[in-house]
């Protein structure tokens, strides 16, 4: 391969990246409601990059269970199953509290400085002012640190696809939602649990975490 098609390549893999991060985050917040179809020519035309690209990723969504196409239909957001909330929170309460488990106990000292940091932002922000994007932003960020720290990327991968999930069905009820400030809230206790190295504290609070939040949904459905 020469210099000039692998630069092209690495080109065409960051703007499919960059399509993936966009889409993405736009099917979990559901700013592309359930089951909206998906026009790749707008996206690549919104996004400015080309079609192919944005097929690029499409396919990856479609491993990650946000969209799903159709033969001669084509491509659609997928839609957000209440009843799919037990399958997710069934993988997420064993593997919430082992990544919580593994940050806890194998982050180095930069990782604890930046987890009780991001801890202290979240305990200085007035989370009720908090708009609905800026707040599930704030969620992902916090469980996506987490996942990372926890040191490994297999473990990670499957946690972000899964959170990714349950993310959509908070953002379908958040407005019904009562006390949704304290599931926030509760990622400051398992932030500075990681933090200080509590393995078994932070994995009771991530396991709690994760059964809440079902009970919460339930309790609403």
């Amino acid at each position: 391969m020469t210099v000039a098609s692998r630069q092209l390549e690495q080109a065409s893999v960051s703007l499919a990246d960059r399509a993936y991060a966009a889409l993405q985050d736009k099917l979990i917040m559901l700013d592309i409601p359930p089951m909206a179809p998906i026009d790749d020519v707008a996206v690549a035309e919104s996004l400015g990059v080309g079609r192919t690209p944005v097929r690029e990723a499409l396919k990856r969504l479609e491993v990650d269970r946000l969209v799903i196409s159709y033969p001669r239909r084509g491509t659609f957001a997928t839609a957000v199953d209440i009843t799919d909330l037990a399958y997710i929170s069934e993988i997420r309460v064993q593997l919430e509290p082992l990544a919580a488990r593994r940050a806890a106990e194998n982050s180095n000292e930069k990782i604890r400085a930046e987890l009780a940091d991001l801890a202290d932002k979240l305990q200085h922000n007035d989370i009720r002012s908090l708009g609905r994007n800026e707040l599930m932003h704030w969620d992902l960020r916090v469980h996506r640190a987490i996942y990372r720290a926890a040191g490994n990327p297999h473990l990670e991968d499957t946690l972000v696809r899964y959170n990714n999930l349950a993310t959509r069905i908070f953002c379908l009820f958040l407005d019904r939602i009562t006390h949704f400030d304290r599931h926030i809230g509760e990622h400051i206790g398992l932030l500075r649990a990681i933090a200080k190295g509590e393995s078994t504290e932070a994995e009771r609070i991530a396991r709690d975490h994760v059964t809440g939040f079902e009970a919460a949904i339930r309790a609403i459905v």
